[in-house]
């Protein structure tokens, strides 16, 4: 019987059904089961006495009538408190047999945590790469990288106009303990962060501390080196884990990869600033450029850090403006208005 469709768990009052408690009642006065008896009772009440038995036997189940120890031909109404208390002892029990098997398996896996901890001190001397699956422990690896930095985080950040306030917010608190502490900052955004006003914001409040920043139409993806000895790299699956590396050489590759897009990158500025058209027209050449090679749509706003709607308006005014009806027409009227050429 399923006494959770009986019983509310919402913290309101329950209201008996009229057969239970006049069952009850009954077996209370009358110190017996008996199902006849209980349904002529019922008809003298006005009820129906085809309910009387499914009303003992869920009395029954719920603790509420249980036989007399003292007479073995009488059953009790029990108060609600002993059913109560019935109930709940078996389920008490189970909840403790679980705490105690957890207990034991928890005590059994922390057996190996000094032979993990050796193992990636060993490791770690060499060189290593470590895949940390989930949100809430790359946050925690990413403060403890912040709180141990002692000169420099280098950053490649793709995107530009999907930031928030609230997030730039907590990033500014987070920059702010290490420009205090004297570590030298710089980020990478691309340029479709500088018509964000969030992230002009926060540049303009970071840079005041000492960070730098730089953007640029391409970015070659996420990352975050601290020190040049610790990066973190996003996983291929699209999850918010982190791929964690320490090797020395993968750390050079990487932070060669930063320098190189870093020199090629302008300073942030906004777009006001910088001049709307000068970057407009940029931003049509590389997107020519990728016409041209043959990426797709998604390829191409993924690489400009803009939305997939923004990237097929540009795409389709670029068309509209060459007079091209396909891509291969795109490419061959760019090339014969020198807009290839690099």
């Amino acid at each position: 019987m399923d006494l959770s469709a009986q019983t509310p768990c919402t913290g309101a009052e329950f209201v008996p059904d009229p057969a239970d408690a006049a069952a009850y009642a009954w077996v209370l006065e009358n110190g017996r089961l008996d199902a006849a008896a209980l349904a002529g009772h019922f008809t003298c009440q006005g009820l129906d006495p085809a309910d009387a038995a499914d009303a003992l036997g869920r009395l029954t189940a719920w603790q509420l009538l249980q036989p007399d120890p003292a007479d073995a031909g009488r059953w009790r109404a029990m108060p609600p408190q002993a059913a109560i208390a019935a109930l709940a002892a078996p389920v008490e029990a189970a909840i403790q047999r679980s705490r105690a098997d957890l207990a034991e398996r928890q005590a059994q896996v922390a057996g190996f945590l000094s032979h993990y901890q050796a193992a990636r001190e060993t490791v770690g001397s060499t060189g290593e790469i470590e895949v940390i699956a989930d949100l809430l422990n790359v946050r925690a690896a990413l403060d403890r990288a912040s709180a141990e930095c002692r000169s420099e985080v280098i950053t490649s950040q793709p995107g530009g106009g999907s930031r928030v306030p609230d997030a730039m917010e907590e990033a500014l608190r987070r920059d702010r303990a290490l420009l205090g502490r004297g570590v030298r900052m710089r980020t990478l955004y691309h340029h479709t962060a500088r018509f964000n006003g969030p992230s002009q914001a926060y540049v303009e409040a970071a840079t005041a501390l000492g960070a730098e920043y730089r953007t640029a139409h391409e970015l070659f993806g996420r990352l975050i080196v601290f020190d040049r000895e610790l990066a973190f790299l996003p996983l291929s699956d699209g999850s918010w884990g982190a791929l964690v590396v320490r090797q020395e050489a993968m750390l050079a590759y990487l932070c060669g990869i930063f320098e190189q897009a870093w020199s090629l990158a302008r300073p942030f500025a906004a777009a006001a600033e910088d001049g709307l058209e000068q970057v407009s027209q940029e931003l049509d050449r590389t997107i020519v450029r990728m016409l041209a090679a043959g990426l797709k749509d998604e390829a191409i706003a993924r690489r400009l850090g803009m939305s997939l709607r923004t990237a097929r308006r540009h795409i389709a005014d670029i068309m509209v403006e060459l007079g091209a009806e396909s891509r291969f027409q795109a490419g061959v009227a760019a090339a014969r208005a020198g807009l290839l050429d690099d």
